[in-house]
């Protein structure tokens, strides 16, 4: 008798996309809870380790950058090797591990800005190595049931956490007066993410994402995704995937990183450093709505939707770095939003410019696009945040025209 044979019910049951869809959404709400909980208080938290406001805009901007640019390695080598959920359990352990170890910085006395921006750093790099294979996984999944909804209730799962881990930070910060004990807090969810995901691994396994005939609803082998990507060809996508690339990397040059935006709202005095994380709770709650809204519209009236995000983008300084503060938290409100859109729907038009055997190589190039542009725009933003802020304002508006031509240009050949 084979060991097929010798397997449970339990074990042999294979989930339906909407169900992975979800057990997906669930995972990404719990690691959620641990790195939005920290980013929500990052700018602070370094600030109280004798950060600068530009020191905070070029370690967040790194972050972001290290998680968007690093995809460019992760994403080839995830479609060359066909190890998709071992890249993508590697990518969540190293978020589990570095946030709580954030805790020991304000004890290790001058090397604490050192060690907590080099986690930071770290942990931006385990977003990188897992989420080409994530995304891929999820594209295939997705397929049957509609890629537009497919990501958007994922965000918006994903998006739970993302509100209910600086709802805890904040509560911690509330009690205690402080922000360590929050980090070491958030080792809990961390091992949840780790103990989801390993149950989705054995009960849906997935199709092959890197090979032109597998299915949403493709069969489960247990094996790893095999890939017939040529390592030769990786970056041969097609023109239109490169336009909306470089549409989209203007607008993250323009759309600050949180750090920025919250050492603003403690700096200018809008709010008391235990406030920021239920400012950061809120934008992940439009970031949430926003995503579905969009994912739906998507699938129903097609890529149009995508127009508005250059406009959301263009308003995020004027708002978000105003001396008001219920100015300064719409600001923050409109931040989310565009986020959301862009870690959703815009995922779902990558999916679809490019060929299913490149998923992961399309999801790291396009990241590295925006991780460029991300780690310009946080230097930029906290060297031009003291004297020149106008200047600012209007040259993140300004980039968003030839931002919204690009993304034009891209749907039409698209549409073509």
């Amino acid at each position: 008798m084979t060991a097929r044979a010798h397997r449970t019910p339990e074990e042999a049951a294979v989930w339906s996309p909407w169900r992975a869809v979800t057990a997906f959404g669930l995972v990404s709400l719990s690691a959620d809870m641990v790195y939005e909980g920290m980013r929500s208080v990052a700018g602070p938290f370094l600030g109280t380790l004798g950060a600068s406001a530009l020191t905070v805009g070029l370690v967040t901007g790194a972050g972001e950058a290290t998680a968007l640019v690093l995809r460019l390695v992760s994403g080839p080598m995830a479609d060359r090797t066909g190890r998709h959920w071992a890249l993508t359990y590697l990518g969540y352990a190293m978020t589990a591990v570095c946030v709580p170890l954030l805790a020991v910085a304000p004890f290790v006395g001058a090397a604490g800005l050192a060690l907590a921006s080099a986690l930071i750093v770290v942990e931006r790099a385990g977003k990188a190595i897992r989420s080409p294979s994530k995304s891929a996984l999820l594209a295939v999944v997705a397929r049957s049931v509609g890629r537009g909804r497919g990501f958007a209730v994922h965000k918006a799962l994903d998006q739970v956490g993302a509100f209910a881990g600086p709802l805890l930070v904040a509560g911690v910060v509330a009690l205690t007066g402080v922000v360590w004990p929050a980090f070491a807090l958030l080792a809990v969810p961390g091992v949840l993410a780790l103990a989801l995901l390993a149950r989705l691994r054995r009960r849906f396994p997935g199709p092959a994402p890197g090979t032109a005939t597998g299915t949403a609803t493709g069969t489960a082998t247990g094996a790893e995704p095999t890939s017939g990507a040529d390592p030769t060809t990786a970056f041969r996508l097609p023109g239109r995937f490169y336009a909306f690339a470089l549409s989209c990397a203007l607008g993250t040059l323009g759309l600050m990183t949180f750090g920025v935006i919250s050492f603003h709202l403690v700096d200018a005095g809008l709010v008391a450093l235990a406030v920021v994380p239920l400012v950061y709770a809120a934008a992940m709650a439009a970031e949430a709505v926003a995503a579905l809204a969009t994912g739906f519209a998507y699938d129903r009236w097609s890529a149009r939707v995508l127009y508005a995000l250059p406009l959301l983008i263009a308003t995020v300084p004027a708002l978000s770095l105003s001396g008001s503060l219920a100015v300064a938290v719409a600001g923050v409100l409109v931040w989310g939003a565009a986020t959301g859109v862009q870690d959703s729907t815009v995922k779902a038009l990558v999916a679809d410019l490019v060929p299913q055997g490149r998923l992961a190589t399309a999801y790291g190039v396009f990241a590295a696009f925006q991780g460029v542009a991300a780690l310009l725009g946080g230097g930029v933003a906290g060297a031009l945040y003291d004297d020149h802020r106008t200047a600012l304002v209007v040259g993140v508006a300004v980039l968003q025209l030839p931002s919204l031509l690009m993304l034009r240009g891209a749907l039409r050949t698209t549409r073509a």
